[in-house]
């Protein structure tokens, strides 16, 4: 590595008022103010354009005061210039000569972490931050227990500080980094597994149950959520335009006297943790005005009366969605209506995130419009309904800089029939060609200013709320069966639910949705829509999916083998071959490459079947599932002659359960339907003792 980056035009010395973002940076569509250089804060907004990424800002009396001035100048310099060609042709390709702003913010983040450091050790100036200091403190962050992905960008950060310093107009003299020419490798921790790779899929009994609720949200409860949100708008709009009378007072007074001779519950609301009168929701229903429904209910006592007697503000809106058969609701809360929208959005996005695979910054993204209807083809037929949308991670300019506008993706995304409803739900809440995600439809307190999506740090937190709403819905059901049991691994956010699609569908058989098998909601085979896609989709993680699967598969397999576990079939001395090899990869797949390695060995071809009782030892040519059309066996389509088959005593034992299971059920069911479930449930008893007749066991030499 060079010791020192080329030389470049030196920026001009900016002022007080300087604007810290130039114009050429400004993302196309903003129109908000640009922060002056002397400004206490630098927001970074002007330069960003994804509608789902948190707004970055630059805070400067974080900074020690000392080092203030000195790193002000250094970041002005980082967000106007750029790193030199020169220096950027020794570099790893990922090195830019500009970064994003929220790179940008991390970057000058670790420079305010440096300043504290130095200050901490009694240095005031960038000129005695020598190349021994940043030796000192890189070794400090190396062994700080942070992993190496982050050291490494921490250091990253200090090499563009070091550069862009040189840059400045006003160069402080801060000293080369140490790693630039020894190398970096002595100031990184040993490397672990991370990234999207090394992210725990959410548990079955997390995930499924979710899914349930999201889809039940979107299918079941949208249109009454939506109707009562209309209304409660409407009733808002009435009262903030009524106009005191006489004739109101009367229509008011009247109201109340009903409640308070029938003693019946005050309509009241919650308002900054206290129960207080519905005022708007009175007002809107007597026609009386805001003004009087405050005096008249305070000269009335009813303030303290709603204490002992608050009630509920009901909206005159039908309620058509059902829960197991009855109504979800007796009627949709005026006070609740402002809440449910909230739940029904995140529930939109819960199903998109999952059933789709596509990032979570791609589904904030998302605009009315992305997904429309497909159109029948010459011969009538109607293919899948595809979704348009920007990608973020991967968009670069023609010098390789990232866009934070994003790109058009290549190949859409596959829709199946619930994400497809869940759009149709969200462009019914958002304005036409709005952002699916628009935080002014979906934020209903206004609480923030600007335009773009509900930030993905915001949706994880209100994945959290649905979670609890549903459990609470759950329970006051008493549907304590389809509660949302916790995840082992801590809370669901935003990133896990892609990762979880990916482990779904590589060990579900046939590739279907887990909930499909589940809950019997989803019936849509979701493999054939999903290869429709490059392989800048979701293919990496399933191939990673289904290789970790297989060779989970085999190494339980080898284990139960080594404990004397039996196997039959025509394919059981495969199957035994393929476990013996199960050694050798446990614990390697991490890559999409170690993946493919690992699916293109036709010994490690083995398949549980779990929902048949059998495994399959998968060779194209002996298939009967598909005729040897395909490069995997299509799990839900099992010929019980085909010679790929195999069972193992659990399977075996597992086929005496559920016959056992069909005969009680037998018992309650007359005439040629219960005679048909004992035929089946002695097929199953033949077939375990097929099993017992001719298992082979590599213990006993029979193998």
């Amino acid at each position: 590595m060079t010791a020192t980056p080329a030389p470049a035009p030196a920026l001009v010395l900016p002022g007080p008022d300087t604007p810290v973002v130039p114009a050429h940076r400004i993302v196309d569509g903003y129109t908000g103010p640009i922060a002056r250089y002397a400004a206490p804060a630098w927001p970074l907004i002007p330069m960003n354009a994804n509608p789902g990424v948190t707004h970055s800002t630059i805070h400067w009396p974080s900074f020690p005061d000392t080092f203030r001035e000195e790193m002000r100048l250094a970041a002005w310099t980082l967000i106007n210039g750029e790193l030199p060609a020169v220096f950027l042709r020794e570099r790893h390709p990922t090195w830019r000569s500009r970064q994003a702003p929220k790179a940008l913010c991390q970057t000058i983040g670790t420079w305010c972490r440096l300043a504290v450091w130095l200050a901490d050790q009694g240095i005031t100036t960038l000129s005695a931050c020598t190349t021994q200091v940043l030796g000192e403190f890189g070794r400090h962050v190396r062994d700080s227990g942070a992993a190496r992905i982050t050291v490494h960008s921490v250091l990253s950060s200090l090499t563009r500080l070091w550069v862009f310093d040189q840059l400045s107009a006003h160069p402080s003299g801060i000293g080369c980094p140490p790693w630039e020419p020894e190398g970096v490798d002595d100031y990184l921790p040993t490397a672990t597994p991370g990234g999207e790779n090394a992210t725990e899929a959410i548990a079955e009994q997390t995930m499924g149950p979710l899914l349930l609720w999201a889809i039940r949200t979107v299918e079941e409860f949208s249109d009454d959520i939506l109707a009562a949100w209309a209304e409660h708008n409407r009733l808002r709009a009435v009262a903030a335009a009524n106009i005191a009378t006489p004739a109101s007072r009367v229509a008011l007074r009247a109201f109340m006297d009903r409640i308070d001779v029938g003693r019946l519950p005050i309509p009241t609301t919650r308002w900054l943790g206290r129960t207080t009168i519905a005022g708007a929701y009175i007002a809107a229903l007597t026609g009386a005005s805001l003004g009087q429904v405050y005096s008249t209910t305070r000269d009335h006592g009813w303030r303290q009366a709603a204490l002992d007697r608050p009630g509920p503000c009901p909206l005159r809106v039908p309620v058509t969605g059902t829960l197991g058969g009855t109504p979800w609701r007796e009627s949709v809360d005026y006070t609740e209506a402002g809440f449910l929208m909230r739940q029904l959005g995140t529930a939109c996005f819960i199903v998109i995130a999952y059933l789709t695979g596509m990032r979570p910054g791609e589904a904030a993204g998302l605009r009315s419009g992305c997904c429309p209807d497909p159109q029948p083809d010459s011969a009538g037929r109607t293919g899948w309904h595809l979704i348009t949308s920007n990608v973020y991670k991967t968009a670069r300019d023609e010098d390789g800089n990232h866009r934070s506008e994003g790109e058009v993706r290549d190949v859409p995304w596959v829709a199946i029939a619930p994400v497809v409803n869940a759009i149709r739900v969200l462009e019914r809440m958002v304005p036409q060609d709005g952002l699916l995600f628009d935080h002014h439809a979906h934020d209903l307190r206004g609480t923030r200013i600007g335009t773009g999506s509900l930030t993905v740090h915001t949706l994880g937190i209100r994945v959290e709320d649905f979670i609890t709403w549903a459990n609470h819905e759950a329970a006051a059901r008493g549907l304590t069966h389809e509660a949302i049991r916790p995840d082992p691994h801590g809370r669901i956010g935003t990133e896990r639910f892609r990762r979880s699609l990916a482990w779904h569908i590589a060990r579900r058989p046939g590739g279907l949705v887990a909930l499909a098998i589940q809950y019997g909601h989803l019936r849509t085979s979701v493999a054939a829509g999903y290869a429709a896609r490059s392989r800048d989709g979701i293919h990496d993680l399933l191939d990673i999916e289904t290789a970790r699967a297989t060779i989970d598969t085999v190494a339980d397999l080898n284990a139960a083998l080594e404990d004397g576990v039996g196997i039959s079939g025509p394919a059981a001395r495969r199957v035994i071959k393929a476990a013996a090899t199960a050694p050798q990869f446990t614990g390697t797949v991490v890559t999409a490459r170690q993946a493919r390695q690992i699916l293109a060995n036709p010994h490690l071809a083995v398949y549980d079947n779990p929902h048949t009782l059998l495994m399959c030892v998968y060779k194209r040519d002996k298939a009967l599932c598909h005729r040897g059309l395909k490069e995997a066996p299509s799990l839900d389509q099992c010929v019980p002659a085909c010679a790929n088959i195999a069972r193992t005593d659990q399977h075996a034992t597992g086929l005496r359960l559920r016959a056992t299971a069909l005969d009680e059920q037998a018992g309650h069911v007359p005439g040629p339907l219960g005679q048909r479930l004992r035929d089946n449930a002695a097929r199953l008893r033949n077939l375990a003792d097929a099993h017992h007749r001719a298992r082979i066991s590599p213990q006993d030499g029979t193998a």
